[in-house]
C-alpha cells in the first residue's frame, strides 16, 4: 500500500509573539517544519510528503525542500481551518494509500512512532496516537466543576493515520466546530477509533517554552547518538 503523509502547516503562529509562523522558526538551525518533514522519510524511504501551508507564506516552501532531493514533497495552499488544509490535502491523494496527517509543528515526532502509527492502522483501519494525563483535570459544567478522573483521560497526538478511501469519505461531510483532528472528522463518520501509545516528547511547539524544550531534546538526542 503506498504511503502518504499529509504535514498541516497552517496555522499563523500568533501565540510565539513573532511574525513569521512557528513552522518555519529555526531549530538546530533547520526550520522546525523540515525536522518534521525528515522524520517521515526516515521512516518510509518510499513515502509522499504533502505539505500545506498558508497562502501568504507559500514562497517559504523552498525550505522545506533542502535535503529530501530523493522523495517527492508537494506544496498546496492551505484554507481557513485545519478541516480545510487537510481537505486539500486529500484532494492531491489518488488511489489506495495509507495517509499519515501530522501537525507540523510536531517536530520531535520520531520515525519509530510514526512506524508503530503506520502498523497499527494497516491492521485495524485506523490509528491515532496518545499519552496519559498527569495532571489534576477538572470539567466545567454550567457555573461549575467537578473533578475528571485522569484514569479515563488521554491526550492526543499526530501522527493519525487513516486509509484514503475512508479519511476522503469523512471529509465529504460539511465542517463542524468540534472537528478538531482527524479522529473527530472520522468517528462522527461512523468509524471506530483505535489508539495506540505516543510519546511524550512528541510535543506540539505553540509558546516560546516549547522551543526551548525541543532545543534541550533534540541536543539530549544527538548526544545519545
Amino acid at each position: 500500500m503506498n504511503r502518504v503523509a499529509i504535514i498541516v502547516a497552517g496555522g499563523s503562529g500568533t501565540r510565539m509573539g513573532h511574525e513569521l509562523p512557528k513552522q518555519f522558526h529555526l531549530l538546530q538551525g533547520k526550520p522546525v517544519i523540515w525536522h518534521s518533514i525528515k522524520a517521515f522519510t526516515e521512516a518510509y524511504s518510499d513515502i509522499r510528503v504533502i505539505v500545506v501551508l498558508p497562502a501568504r507564506y507559500l514562497d517559504q516552501s523552498h525550505y522545506i525542500n533542502l535535503d529530501f532531493h530523493s522523495h517527492v514533497i508537494q506544496v498546496v495552499e492551505g484554507g481557513d481551518s485545519r478541516f480545510d488544509s487537510v481537505k486539500n490535502g486529500l484532494r492531491e491523494v489518488i488511489g489506495d494509500a495509507l495517509v499519515f496527517v501530522h501537525d507540523a509543528v510536531r517536530c520531535l515526532v520520531t520515525a519509530d512512532l510514526i512506524r508503530r502509527c503506520g502498523d497499527a492502522a494497516e491492521k485495524n483501519g485506523n490509528a491515532v496516537p496518545c499519552i496519559e494525563a498527569s495532571d489534576s483535570m477538572r470539567v466545567i459544567i454550567g457555573d461549575r466543576n467537578e473533578i475528571l478522573s485522569r484514569e479515563y483521560v488521554r491526550l492526543i497526538q499526530t501522527p493519525q493515520v487513516f486509509r484514503a478511501d475512508v479519511l476522503k469519505q469523512a471529509f465529504d461531510q460539511p465542517y463542524e466546530v468540534g472537528f478538531t483532528d482527524e479522529a473527530n472528522v472520522v468517528e462522527s463518520a461512523g468509524q471506530t477509533i483505535h489508539l495506540v501509545p505516543g510519546e511524550t516528547e512528541n510535543i506540539k511547539i505553540t509558546n516560546p517554552v516549547d522551543m526551548a524544550v525541543a532545543q534541550h531534546v533534540m541536543l539530549k538526542r544527538m548526544g545519545a547518538s
